[in-house]
């Protein structure tokens, strides 16, 4: 089966790698094990890139090393957003007694 796989990266880094020693994912051989039968034609990585923080002054230079190490293989293209970061306000009420559901 023709397969286009589409990664979005920081969902896969803070969900599965970044508390683990596993930080060099290489994601040609990753698709290939999980779908041995597929015929992997491409594999689109979707980031934002990361800024310097306080605590880690050097995170977007190992970022940009994962990226380009990622860039040499072929069926793999990385393709740049923008990160945004908004706070949302959520309401939490309680339902009066009578209307519980039980």
């Amino acid at each position: 089966m023709r397969t286009y796989i589409y990664v979005d990266g920081f969902n896969l880094y803070y969900g599965a790698l970044r508390k683990t020693p596993h930080r060099w994912l290489n994601l040609d051989v990753l698709f290939q094990l999980l779908l041995p039968k597929n015929n992997i034609l491409e594999i689109k990585y979707f980031t934002a890139l990361v800024s310097a923080r306080p605590n880690d002054p050097s995170q977007p230079q190992r970022q940009q090393l994962y990226l380009r190490a990622l860039a040499t293989l072929p069926k793999v293209s990385v393709h740049l957003g923008h990160f945004l970061s908004t706070k949302s306000l959520c309401l939490w009420f309680a339902l009066p007694a009578s209307h519980n559901n039980t």
